[in-house]
């Protein structure tokens, strides 16, 4: 009899029935019991293991002991599970991330001249094992979130050529197209880009008659969206159909932002010579095709040179804006997929003035608490669904009841929006500070939200680990 594949397939039965339990765990745990109920059954796993190598094991007894004793620590009943497993997950975790810190304390074996060839190596070592946090963030700051100045300059400078290269083709080409004036704007412009200055955005303001447009709030339309508004065309009886440029634009009486996309996809980024516009500016300049936005690559170099950069490419948005006072809408089907007719309303700039405002009323560090987070969410593979806007929002919120964001406070202020982000994911819902009907983590899906939520948990003992 094959007592070999017997027990493998009553690991497996045991393994599909640990599945399922995780798989549901959620339905009754929530995100953080789920979390914990993972690390939990790693206990059982290591049972299972240790009791399929019985026969090559020496101290069978010891292991079977220690692996009942780890079990014992997460049998018990659902009540335990669910109200004591913080604690022996907590301190399980503790102790996996000092084993960390002890592993970096530790002096590897070298010979005397590797000794003197790494003096550096030792020291930085030790400097993070008695670094604390206070001292670790400023750290991560500087050497990771913070872009250096010659990089904000380069890309700043890039961008802007790109800039004067399209709207001296789009005057040529169109000249009456009514456009304002072009510029950059998003977070490489507002200091809040980190890690590496890849991204900017082209701001294409369009120009509306005001007699011919109005610009509709999203409660007020059908869609019911605060986020989706429209641009309705008015007065048709006085000023028919074709006295406004715009008006070829038009779906159904509103002006189409979907069908203003595909007009500047055509004009721009089919139409432009970039071949000859790479020569001119010394880089690789190359539209990206087959999305729905409208996004150039620029790499440094020539197009041989450019193969082989090692330089980050630099990838800039051309965003299609109309402007009404405070309000900003623009043209983003990928985001207001798959009404045609709806303009995003940028909340971008009320957020990024607000954190100003506030930091320059006490001297607070919350932008800077803002790129600390951002900088973490973007190197952690399991934070990285979590975008800009759901962190800023999170300060803004956090703002209102904590008005102590001073230097000496960013340790407190960092941990606070770990748990603060933590309930937030427990409820599933992160309500925008200006629109609080719009819910910033609609869009993560169950795996996202439970892998965020095991991260963020293990965080709360040990911080550091976000600042790898």
């Amino acid at each position: 009899m094959n007592f070999q594949g017997s027990r493998r397939r009553g690991e497996d039965g045991i393994a599909m029935v640990i599945d399922f339990l995780l798989s549901n765990a959620r339905l009754v745990l929530g995100v953080g019991g789920a979390a914990m109920l993972g690390i939990a059954t790693l206990a059982v796993k290591r049972l299972i293991e240790r009791a399929g190598r019985a026969a090559d094991d020496e101290k069978v007894e010891q292991k079977m002991a220690e692996s009942w004793e780890e079990l014992s620590l997460v049998s018990a009943s659902p009540t335990l599970i669910k109200k004591g497993i913080e604690g022996v997950v907590m301190k399980h975790v503790a102790k996996a991330a000092r084993q960390q810190k002890a592993d970096l304390c530790q002096q590897p074996q070298m010979s005397s001249l590797e000794e003197q060839s790494k003096p550096e190596s030792k020291s930085k070592r030790l400097q993070l094992c008695v670094l604390s946090l206070q001292e670790r963030l400023q750290q991560y700051y500087h050497t990771r979130a913070a872009l250096a100045p010659h990089e904000v300059q380069r890309a700043q400078s890039l961008a802007l050529d790109i800039c004067t290269e399209i709207q001296g083709f789009l005057h040529s080409r169109h000249p009456d197209m009514p456009l304002g004036e072009m510029n950059l704007g998003g977070s490489l412009l507002d200091d809040l880009q980190v890690v590496s200055a890849d991204h900017a955005c082209l701001l294409v303001p369009l120009q509306l008659e005001a007699s011919l447009w109005r610009l509709i709030p999203g409660e007020e339309t059908l869609l019911t969206h605060p986020l989706h508004w429209m641009v309705r065309r008015v007065n048709l009886e006085y000023f028919p159909r074709g006295r406004s440029y715009w008006d070829r634009y038009l779906v159904g009486g509103y002006l189409s932002a979907e069908a203003v996309v595909n007009m500047f996809s055509k004009a721009v980024m089919e139409t432009i010579n970039w071949p000859s516009i790479s020569s001119t500016l010394d880089c690789l300049v190359r539209p990206v095709l087959g999305g729905p936005d409208l996004r150039l690559e620029i790499r440094p170099g020539n197009e041989k040179e450019g193969a082989d950069s090692i330089d980050q490419p630099l990838f800039i948005s051309m965003l299609p804006l109309l402007r009404e006072g405070d309000v900003a809408l623009t043209a983003q089907p990928e985001l207001t997929s798959p009404w045609v007719n709806a303009w995003h309303l940028s909340l971008y700039p009320w957020e990024t003035q607000r954190l100003a405002q506030l930091d320059a009323s006490d001297d607070g560090y919350r932008r800077r608490t803002l790129k600390i987070l951002k900088a973490a969410c973007r190197l952690n593979p399991a934070l990285r669904p979590l975008e800009a806007a759901p962190l800023a929002n999170l300060i803004l919120h956090l703002s209102d009841s904590e008005s102590d964001w001073s230097e000496s406070s960013l340790d407190v202020r960092f941990q606070q929006c770990i748990t603060e982000l933590i309930g937030y994911l427990e409820q599933e819902a992160l309500h925008s500070y200006f629109k609080p009907a719009v819910n910033l983590l609609s869009g993560l899906s169950e795996d996202q939200v439970d892998q965020m939520g095991f991260m963020l948990y293990c965080a709360v003992s040990e911080p550091e680990i976000l600042l790898i």
